[in-house]
C-alpha cells in the first residue's frame, strides 16, 4: 500500500495491467453481478433528474425495472445502487451489436446530458472505500474481465493509466500528477532491481 495525500493506494494499481477489451467482454460489468453499481448519493440525485431525458433511449426492459423499482435503489447490503432488469444486468444498459454499453454514457456523449454515468462505473475495476480519515483505492480482479487484462498486457497499459480520467475526475489533476511521478519512481526502482 502506498500514502498519497488523503488516500491509500493498493500497489495493484501501478503493477497490474488492463485495458478494456468490449469486443471480446460484450461489456460484461454492465450485466454480470448480484447488485447495480455503487451510487453517490449526489448520484443518485442526478439520475432522478436526468431520466425524463434518457428514459426514450433505454430498452422497454431497463424502463419497466426503474418505473417499478425507481432511477436508485437500496440493494441487501444496505448500499445504494443503480437498479437491475431481473437478478443481474443494470437497468441503464443498452444492447448493440451484441455489446451492452451505459445509456447514462450513450447520452453524455451525445452532449443530452452532462453527467458522464456513475463513478463506480467510470473507475471500474477500481473500487473506493471511504474511510474517516483516507480513502482505500482498491484494485479489484474480476473473471469477467480476463480480456482486458490480455489487452492490458499486450498494451502495457497499467490500471492507473487506463483510468486516468476517472481517477482525476475524483481526485483531481494534481493528485493526478502526483500518482504519475510516483509510478515513474516505482518503475526506475523495479529496473534498478532486475
Amino acid at each position: 500500500m502506498l500514502s498519497l495525500g488523503k488516500t491509500v493506494i493498493s500497489m495493484d494499481i501501478f503493477e497490474k495491467k488492463f485495458c478494456c477489451d468490449l469486443i471480446q467482454c460484450k461489456g460484461a460489468c454492465c450485466f454480470h453481478g448480484d447488485s447495480g453499481a455503487p451510487l453517490e448519493e449526489s448520484e443518485a440525485i442526478t439520475l432522478e433528474q436526468i431520466w425524463p431525458r434518457i428514459k426514450g433511449s433505454l430498452r422497454t426492459e431497463g424502463v419497466t425495472a426503474i418505473e417499478d423499482k425507481g432511477t436508485s435503489v437500496i440493494d441487501p447490503d444496505g448500499d445504494l445502487v443503480t437498479p437491475l432488469i431481473g437478478k443481474e444486468e443494470c437497468a441503464y444498459v443498452l444492447v448493440e451489436d451484441g455489446i451492452y454499453r451505459c445509456a447514462i454514457e450513450q447520452a453524455w456523449q451525445n452532449g443530452i446530458i452532462n453527467f458522464r454515468k456513475p463513478l463506480s462505473c467510470h473507475l471500474f475495476p477500481v473500487r473506493i472505500k471511504k474511510y474517516a480519515e483516507f480513502d482505500a483505492v482498491n484494485y479489484e480482479e474480476w473473471k469477467i474481465c480476463r480480456p482486458a487484462f490480455k489487452k492490458g498486457e499486450a498494451e502495457n497499459v497499467p490500471v492507473y493509466s487506463f483510468l486516468k480520467e476517472s481517477l482525476i475526475r475524483l481526485y483531481g489533476q494534481k493528485w493526478y500528477r502526483e500518482l504519475t511521478k510516483v509510478a515513474s519512481e516505482l518503475e526506475k526502482r523495479n529496473w534498478r532491481e532486475r
